[in-house]
Formats: C-alpha cells, sequence, structure tokens
C-alpha cells in the first residue's frame, strides 16, 4: 500500500492506538474494556483474506475452525521503505520474526500450545505485531469464524464455545464489530451479522464488509449496491465491499500487492461497482483508511474511559504519591474540557452511561408499540361496532363503511407507527438541558443523601476522579435514574399523545369526511342503501299490514260514523213525534 495514504494520520492516530495497545498488554483488558475493532464472520465468509489484505502476511487457513485463538493483530505503519519487522507474543512467550513468510508457521504452533492440539478453541489471546511501510496503522483481534454444525472430532457444542467466546468481545461498547459477509449470500441470514445486532441493536458500532463480488450472480448487482448503501439492513457505520484472493489466486501463488492492483482494477472496470470507490466504499485501501478512522473516533468517543485508563496506567508506572499526580489531575481536566463534546455534566465514564439509556430506549419501544397495537384494536372495533349496529339492515353500506374503516385503520397506524419510530429515534439522541438535568440530578443526590448513613454520605458529597468500584456504580446508577426519569417524563406525555392524535381525533375526522363522501356518491347511493332481502321482506309484510289496518281503519270509521248517524237520525224523529 502506498505509505501517502497513512501518513498523514501519524501524528492523530499512534499515539492513541500506542495507548490502548501497552494498556492492553499491562493485562488491563481483563480488568477494563479497552477500545478495539473485531473481526467476525461466517466460516468461508472471506475474514482470513480480509485480514491478509490489510496485514500483508498469509495467515493460517484450511477447512473448519482455523482460528482457535483470539489474534490481535497489531499494525503500525513505519516510514522507512521495504522495512519489515515482527514479534508474536502468547503465554509470557515472545519471539521475533523476521520474514512474513513465518507468520503463519507461527500462529498455528501457538494455538497448538494454547488450545492444544485438534480442533479445540482457547479465550487466550495471541498477539501478532507487524511493522512495515505497507500497512494501516491499526490493531484488530481476530475471532473464529462461526460453526454450525459439529464436524469430525469437535466438540458437540463446539458452536456454542464459539459463539460465547466471540460474545465475550463483541458485547463491550468500547469495541467496534466488524462483520464480514460475501457478496453471494442472503445478509439478512448470517449469523455473524445477527450476533451483532443482538449487541449492538441500533447499529452505532457494527461496520459491514462484503466481500467476494466477483461471484455475485449476473443481475443480482443492484442488490449488493442497495446494501452497500444501507437499503437493506441498516448499519449507522455503513458498508464497504472489497475483493481479496481467492483460492485460485493463492494456488497460482498471486502476491498480496499484486491481489491489491488486480483489486482496483476490478472494481474501477465494473459496470454496477466502479462509483463506489469515489464515495469510499470499495478497496482494501479504502477499507484501512476507514477502520483506522473509525477506530480513532471511537477512542475519543469513549475519552472519559480512556482518561480513566491513562491514569490506571500512571498509577502502575509511577510510585504512589508521585509529584506527576499534582499534574496529571490539570492534564485529565483539560483532556475532558478538550473532548467532552455532547456530553451532560459531572460524568466519569459518559459512554457506559449513553450505552445504559440506549439500552432502556430499545426496551420501552416495543411495549409502546403494543399498546398502539392494543389501542388500535380497541378503537377499530368500537367503530365497527357502531357501524353493525346503525348499519345492520343495509350489507351493502355496512360492507362500504367496513372496508373504508380497514382502510383507514392501517393508514392511520403506518402514521402512528413512524410517528413513534422518530419519537424513539430521538430519544437514541442522549439529551437534556443542562440547567434541567443539573437540577434533577441536584435532587436525585440529596434524595439519595437523605437515605444514607453519616459515613456513606461522606463518600457521596465527593465526585472524585479516582473512585472505589462501588462508588463508580452508585455514582453511576444516580445518573441512570436522574436521565431516566426525564426521559420517561417525556415519553409519558409523548408516546399517549401520537396514539390520540393519530389512533382516536384523526381518526374519527377522517372518518367522518370519508363516510359522508360515500353517502355523496349519487351513482352508488340506491345500491348503498338497499336493504337486505329478509329485511325487505319483512318491510314489505309489515307494510301490507299497516295498509290493511289502515284499511280496516277506514272501514271502521266510516261503520261508526253511519251508526252514529243512524243513531242520531232515530232520536231525532222520537223528538219530533213528542212534539207532535
Amino acid at each position: 500500500m502506498d505509505v501517502a495514504l497513512y501518513s498523514h494520520y501519524e501524528e492523530e492516530v499512534r499515539p492513541c492506538i500506542d495507548l490502548i495497545d501497552h494498556l492492553r498488554s499491562l493485562g488491563l483488558e481483563k480488568d477494563l474494556s479497552l477500545p478495539a475493532i473485531a473481526v467476525i464472520g461466517d466460516q468461508s465468509s472471506g475474514k482470513s483474506s480480509v485480514l491478509e489484505a490489510l496485514s500483508g502476511v498469509s495467515l493460517p487457513r484450511g477447512t473448519g475452525i482455523v482460528t482457535r485463538c483470539p489474534l490481535e493483530l497489531k499494525l503500525k505503519n513505519v516510514k522507512e521503505k521495504d522495512v519489515w519487522t515482527g514479534f508474536i507474543t502468547y503465554n509470557n512467550h515472545r519471539q521475533e520474526l523476521t520474514d512474513p513468510s513465518e507468520v503463519e508457521q507461527e500462529i498455528r504452533i501457538a494455538q497448538d500450545i494454547i488450545a492444544g492440539k485438534g480442533v479445540g478453541i482457547s479465550h487466550e489471546l495471541i498477539s501478532l505485531q507487524i511493522e512495515a511501510s505497507n500497512v494501516p496503522d491499526l490493531t484488530l483481534i481476530d475471532l473464529p469464524g462461526i460453526a454450525r454444525v459439529a464436524v469430525g472430532k469437535q466438540p458437540l457444542n463446539i458452536g456454542d464455545q464459539i459463539k460465547q467466546l466471540i460474545k465475550s468481545f463483541i458485547e463491550k461498547q468500547e469495541t467496534i464489530n466488524l462483520v464480514v459477509v460475501p457478496c453471494n449470500v442472503d445478509i439478512a441470514t448470517t449469523e455473524a451479522l445477527k450476533m451483532a445486532q443482538e449487541v449492538d441493536p441500533s447499529g452505532e458500532r457494527t461496520v459491514g464488509i462484503l466481500t467476494k463480488p466477483d461471484l455475485v450472480d449476473k443481475g443480482t448487482e443492484k442488490t449488493v449496491v442497495e446494501i452497500i448503501q444501507n437499503q437493506v439492513v441498516e448499519l449507522k457505520k455503513g458498508y464497504i465491499v472489497v475483493k481479496c484472493r481467492g483460492q485460485q489466486d493463492i494456488n497460482e501463488k498471486l502476491t498480496l500487492r499484486r491481489a491489491l492492483e488486480k483489486e482496483k482494477v476490478f472494481f474501477e472496470e465494473h459496470q454496477h461497482f466502479r462509483f463506489l470507490i469515489d464515495e469510499g466504499k470499495a478497496s482494501i485501501p479504502c477499507l484501512a483508511k476507514r477502520l483506522t478512522s473509525e477506530l480513532v473516533d471511537h477512542i475519543k468517543i469513549t475519552s472519559n474511559s480512556v482518561g480513566l485508563l491513562v491514569m490506571t496506567a500512571v498509577a502502575i508506572v509511577f510510585p504512589p504519591f508521585s509529584p506527576v499526580q499534582c499534574d496529571l489531575k490539570n492534564n485529565v481536566c483539560a483532556y475532558e474540557r478538550m473532548y467532552r463534546g455532547r456530553e451532560l455534566p459531572g460524568f466519569t465514564n459518559y459512554k457506559t452511561f449513553e450505552a445504559i439509556i440506549k439500552q432502556q430506549v430499545c426496551r420501552l419501544e416495543q411495549p409502546a408499540m403494543l399498546k398502539l397495537k392494543n389501542i388500535t384494536e380497541i378503537v377499530h372495533e368500537s367503530f365497527m361496532a357502531i357501524a353493525l349496529h346503525n348499519f345492520n339492515g343495509v350489507p351493502n353500506l355496512l360492507k362500504a363503511s367496513k372496508m373504508k374503516m380497514e382502510e383507514l385503520k392501517k393508514k392511520q397506524e403506518r402514521h402512528a407507527v413512524s410517528q413513534l419510530r422518530i419519537q424513539f429515534k430521538l430519544e437514541d439522541i442522549v439529551y437534556s438541558q443542562d440547567s434541567n438535568y443539573s437540577d434533577n440530578l441536584e435532587l436525585k443526590a440529596t434524595e439519595e443523601y437523605r437515605e444514607q448513613t453519616p459515613d456513606q454520605n461522606s463518600l457521596t458529597s465527593k465526585m472524585s476522579t479516582s473512585k472505589s468500584k462501588e462508588e463508580s456504580i452508585q455514582e453511576m446508577s444516580t445518573h441512570v435514574d436522574t436521565y431516566y426519569k426525564i426521559m420517561s417524563d417525556r415519553l409519558a406525555d409523548q408516546v399517549p399523545l401520537i396514539i390520540r392524535y393519530y389512533m382516536m381525533q384523526e381518526f374519527a375526522s377522517n372518518l367522518q369526511v370519508q363516510m359522508l363522501e360515500l353517502l355523496q356518491n349519487r351513482q352508488q347511493i340506491e345500491e348503498y342503501l338497499e336493504e337486505e332481502k329478509t329485511i325487505a321482506e319483512k318491510r314489505r309484510t309489515l307494510k301490507n299490514k299497516l295498509d290493511r289496518l289502515s284499511k280496516a281503519q277506514v272501514h271502521l270509521l266510516d261503520l261508526l260514523k253511519r251508526k252514529v248517524f243512524r243513531r242520531d237520525l232515530r232520536k231525532g224523529r222520537g223528538e219530533a213525534r213528542q212534539r207532535d
């Protein structure tokens, strides 16, 4: 690779990566999570080819489980041309390597010593350091490929063992997950991406690497482009596609340098993929540059954690009460002012706090969606009952009304779901006015102060940068509880408002308009108002009865009139006779 591609990173990149590598070498990884890039993929996904292309050395290949221990690959770019030095370290053993061809065999030997000869795996780390002019400034952790079925002498639960090993790395919030997926498989079914989504549901610390673009069936290139453009499975850090050496290239002894040249030609001449290079989404050089940038950015984001790690490292190097510690506090304060950015006030580990809050936001979204669905069904059933009660005798109008309500329900539910998702995406941005947050934090701290004993009060009255584990947990709990109350208060109002507006207020208003439009259709109004046959028959029968009753009433009245007339006539004649 061209040295100029990475030289402009040297001043910014190298100190950060060297610090993390040094802390990991001191064994702090067991106690503190250090920023890292973990590489995962299903078996035969092309993971080894990607790492070979980045490191410039051949790694163990073969069928079944090849990577049996986590491999820390520390790459350091040097300015001198044609320089290559390497070291492999494991189990307190450190060995210098003088040629890239030695790497593959030494890794196999190290794996046999740590995990035993055969097919077993181990959580112990093998560290491989390479300094050369053709590598990027980057540290990666290669993990075993995901196996679904035990083969040969493999343990029956080998798949679970590998997943547990992978999860122990990728679940840490400080880890960027590099998921390697072949272009010629359904990305949604890959186990590696599924595992990454389980520990990083928002996709904030996952990068997708698509391999084997030359094996894509003709006509399916558009699907690959859609994946890279983040239109299929969304990852906030996006995707990059690369073309590495295949088995045939290795058999033909194609060098890694020549493979990079072939990759460049492939993308530049490809009808569907050529524009991806200009967008920085294709080729190994683009991947190296992107990963280096991602790692440094990730270290900066976890600045408060790194500040704590710096303090820990200094405490190990320098004896207690060293004069250096007097200036250390000021340096940490300056570091926090420089990189604090969007953090809320008063934190020693903002990234952990942010991760906890985002997990809570994810957990609240499903109950909100369930509540929306329940209320939608209640409203829909209520309107259906009203329609049935009022339009029972006119089936065509009832049917048309039901169709209108069903269409409107789906439309309003889509709007409500979309609005709720936007609301939870907004809540995924951890934010509160500083004054509001500080007031709530002070109120929370005061409540806890009153509940504690005098000895405990003396501890919580301080916000020291060097806290015991219990104090740090207590402080984190206070911050989480404070922000959770602010967030839940917002959601407690906003979620019901969204549901009420879309599923009750706007549903009723739109339904009223549509029903009026329905009845104003002169061409179909007669059909809508046509009664059910049995109802019409009953109506005709009832009408006939009413007609007969009406006629009988008229006849009866006529008879009564005649009877009264005759009576009056007889009465009149009798009175006349008496006068005579």
